[in-house]
This record gives C-alpha cells, structure tokens and sequence, in this order.
C-alpha cells in the first residue's frame, strides 16, 4: 500500500465492501428476506431526511432504513420503491475516528441495526442478533 493511500479515508467502495461482508455474515433464517433490500452509501443525510428524522445534525445519523418493515408489508400493498439500507460515509468515518472501533465491526453495526428495522425488531432482538453474528 502506497503512503499516499494511507492518507486518504476510507471510500465509498470500502464502505460497500465492508457492508456486503456485514450482510454475508447474516444468518440465513434472516438473509433469505432480504433479496430485495438494497444497500446505498452516501456521503451524508440531505436536509430533507435529516428534518424528517428530527436530527439537527447531519453527523449523528449513520445509517437509515428507508422502506416497509417485513410484518408491515402485504399482498395487497400498491407499488412501492425497493427497502433500501443508506449508509453515510462521513459520518461513519467521524464516529470511527471517535471511538477507535474497528471500521469492519462499525459498518456491521450499522448495517445490522439498519436490517434488524427492516424486520421490525425490538433493541432486545437486535443485541441478539449482533451477539449472534460476532
């Protein structure tokens, strides 16, 4: 690795990468319902998500579920655009820097916590399933 890649954070093809290793390590009773959940990284939330949410800012938010959880959704449901998981990039870095997390475990924590509303968890059923995946 050249030291100039030393200097550089961490891309969004990082960010990409580490988050497709969290999904593979999802146990399969739970990765089998997610085929159609797509995953997005951006840099940071927009404003519009960020008033949404009631997050004043755009720093505490790391990732966000966009879609109808599993339980919610039926047959009878009109059209709706694909569950998508964002992960912002920035953000994820900051908190990084912050805590000395390793990056792997911090995109995987996000990630799971961001999947674990698309099943509509608990925050009880959500350490199940981070202690379970480590």
């Amino acid at each position: 690795m050249s030291r100039a890649s030393l200097l550089l954070p961490p891309g969004e093809d990082v960010i990409v990468a580490l988050a497709e290793r969290a999904l593979a390590a999802i146990p399969p009773r739970l990765a089998r319902h997610l085929g159609g959940v797509a995953i997005m990284v951006e840099d940071m939330p927009d404003e519009e998500t960020l008033q949404e949410m009631e997050i004043e800012a755009g720093w505490d938010l790391t990732g966000l579920y966009r879609g109808t959880p599993i339980g919610q959704k039926s047959v009878d449901d009109i059209a709706r655009p694909p569950d998508t998981i964002l992960l912002y990039r920035l953000p994820i870095l900051l908190e990084w820097i912050e805590t000395e997390v390793d990056l792997a475990a911090l995109v995987r924590n996000v990630v799971v916590h961001e999947i674990a509303h698309h099943f509509g968890f608990s925050d009880a059923e959500i350490a199940a399933l981070e202690a379970e995946m480590e």
